[in-house]
């Protein structure tokens, strides 16, 4: 197994519903003419309480400054967990619950934060580039550790960070979040980036306008739906999750689903605000799925966490977490 850590540099910001009109122009920059720019990595996410977006430093520098950009005391680094062949176009990527073991519970167990981000190709573990040297101490006698440098994978064979490095003492994890699961029935999908022209204006209503559109389709908080739509452009791939209704606006040859069709309920982490210090918040859902052996796709926001799981497993999915919230408490 190897662990590819990415050379983007990357903040994670906050954008209220009232203070998006002021980063529009960034943003379509930024999705729709790529080219124009050097940002590698962009992700942004609608929930009901804001917008988190994902950017590396290229991109970040397109954003002005604003009172109503909230972003995250920390620089973060992208980790990439693969099998195979020690380059990234031609490695296979592993599922969240199943590098919950290797990685996650680790890096929790050792206080280190994580902030998650799953797409249609990959998952991404994202991890504040000071916690890197701990971070490489504690995943190197498991992984072998690749840093990126120009899109190649270079092997790190000298870690240079071992000796004198005194191992902290375990974590106990025993800070457990309410859960809750919209009524919303979620899709992940992708787009080829040669046809995202084509529905660039569908796309900006869905990601601009939505809280100004009232829409019957899409429900209400009142009847346990939630807004939520996440999109990224993460070196050249696309990758979208929204949820069934917001699907249907999109012409249907062009979007990349799987050959089921599957659909996702959501487990939502958190009560109130979850905080970027605190460990453990992704290892709290990904342990029990992993146990269970029920595939997952995570998203961390800025004030929350999200896990999309199969439609026909979510009653498992409860039960487990359930389980484990009164054996932890």
């Amino acid at each position: 197994m190897e662990l590819h850590i990415l050379e983007h540099r990357l903040r994670v910001a906050s954008i209220p519903k009232d203070g998006l009109p002021q980063f529009t122009h960034s943003l379509i920059k930024l999705i729709f003419l790529p080219t124009k720019t050097r940002c590698k990595f962009i992700s942004l996410t609608e929930t009901p309480e804001d917008y988190t977006i994902i950017v590396d430093e290229e991109g970040f520098r397109e954003f002005p400054e604003s009172d109503h950009l909230s972003v995250a005391d920390a620089v973060w680094l992208a980790l990439n967990v693969v099998s195979g062949g020690g380059s990234s176009s031609s490695s296979q990527p592993i599922g969240v619950t199943k590098i919950a073991k290797s990685v996650i519970a680790p890096l929790a167990d050792h206080n280190i934060s994580v902030f998650m981000l799953s797409t249609y190709q990959t998952d991404f573990i994202l991890v504040r580039e000071r916690d890197l040297p701990l971070v490489m101490h504690t995943l190197s006698a498991e992984f072998t550790i690749f840093r990126v440098v120009n899109g190649e994978a270079v092997s790190v064979d000298n870690l240079g960070i071992t000796n004198g490095f005194v191992k902290p003492k375990l974590a106990e994890r025993r800070i457990v979040h309410p859960l809750s699961s919209p009524s919303n029935m979620f899709c992940v999908t992708s787009l080829d980036p040669v046809t995202l022209p084509t529905i660039a204006t569908l796309l900006m209503d869905v990601m601009f306008y939505s809280n100004g559109v009232k829409d019957s389709t899409t429900g209400s908080e009142e009847s346990g739906h939630i807004r939520f739509f996440s999109f990224s452009l993460i070196e050249g791939y696309i990758s979208f999750v929204m949820d069934e209704q917001t699907q249907q606006r999109f012409p249907n040859n062009l979007l990349f689903t799987s050959a089921s069709g599957e659909l996702w309920k959501m487990v939502r982490i958190g009560g109130q605000p979850l905080g970027f210090d605190e460990s453990g918040i992704v290892a709290q859902i990904s342990e029990p799925l992993a146990a269970a052996d029920i595939p997952a796709y995570y998203i961390s926001t800025f004030k929350f966490d999200h896990a999309l799981v199969p439609e026909e497993n979510i009653n498992s999915v409860i039960n487990a977490l359930r389980v484990t919230q009164a054996e932890k408490q």
